[in-house]
């Protein structure tokens, strides 16, 4: 038994949480289970797994063993599927989270083609913006939005999106355009989200930080309701590009200090740590990533 099946025989071990469970899995011994853990500590020479009478509990060295054999396991499991027989098909399940508007709204035409390429592939789209649980839900892949770093092993960022600030075009009409961030206050701000006092922050001209503490003038949490409301006249918002892409060459929107830069937001793929990614796995990896990247 080569090194390769000794660390997916440990990454079982660490994901079923014992030996026994290991065992039953993998459909072998429980001593074989063993001596493959016990052979690996020696060829490591570090304990693994502090298995001392009332203590099962991975140690510094096991964890990042883990880390590194979810790696290593996982692309040669790729390399498998990928060359041992290329012209199998790619039949099977794939479920994915993606945010409701920028789904919709972005990567609808990505999500058919990916299924025109692939149709043996049973995929499944759900359009929800709540918080998922990777390691208990029946999910392969979620897409999120976020202005914070997503700190995982299993997270990939894929690409960026861009917010700026708009008005509708007949909004200038009753209204005086700003000319620097203090004057927003004279304004009604449309704000994405349930805050009741927030603040939006921005680089200069001179790349120097300015933030603005508002209250909002209206609240909500579509992306796409907001950009209905300052088309309408009802204020200044902060808008994705993928929600105002379509209205600004169409002169439905102004937008309102361009000099001013807003943060840049990542577009995660996020998998579950404990998760191989399968053939299917990968192909919609590599086609949300160059959908993404090319904006």
């Amino acid at each position: 038994m080569g090194q390769i099946e000794d660390l997916r025989i440990f990454g079982i071990v660490v994901e079923t949480g014992g030996i026994s469970k290991a065992a039953k899995r993998l459909g072998i011994a429980k001593s074989a289970v063993s001596r493959r853990i016990s052979l690996l500590e020696e060829r490591y020479g570090a304990i693994l797994i502090d298995r001392t009478p009332g203590v099962w509990e991975l140690t510094a060295t096991g964890k990042e063993l883990y880390q590194r054999a979810l790696q290593v396991v996982g692309e040669m499991d790729g390399i498998e599927a990928d060359f041992v027989n290329t012209s199998a098909n790619h039949s099977g399940p794939l479920s994915v989270s993606v945010p409701r508007e920028f789904g919709i709204n972005f990567l609808s035409n990505a999500l058919l083609a990916f299924k025109a390429k692939f149709p043996e592939i049973q995929l499944t789209i759900d359009f929800d913006d709540r918080s998922i649980d990777l390691d208990r839900e029946n999910y392969d892949f979620a897409i999120r939005i976020t202005g914070n770093i997503i700190d995982s092993a299993g997270a990939t960022r894929i690409g960026t999106v861009n917010h700026r600030l708009f008005a509708g075009s007949q909004y200038f009409k009753t209204h005086a355009m700003p000319t620097c961030l203090d004057d927003l206050r004279d304004h009604n701000l449309l704000y994405f989200g349930s805050a009741r006092r927030t603040v939006w922050h921005f680089r200069d001209a001179k790349d120097k930080h300015q933030e603005l503490e508002f209250e909002p003038f209206l609240n909500s949490n579509s992306g796409t309701f907001l950009l209905k409301a300052t088309i309408g006249g009802h204020g200044i918002s902060r808008l994705p590009d993928f929600i105002a892409s379509e209205a600004v060459p169409q002169g439905d929107l102004v937008e309102v200090l361009p000099d001013l830069v807003m943060p840049e937001w990542g577009i995660f793929l996020v998998h579950s740590e404990k998760r191989l990614l399968n053939r299917r796995m990968r192909l919609f990896s590599q086609m949300m990533t160059k959908v993404c990247l090319a904006g």
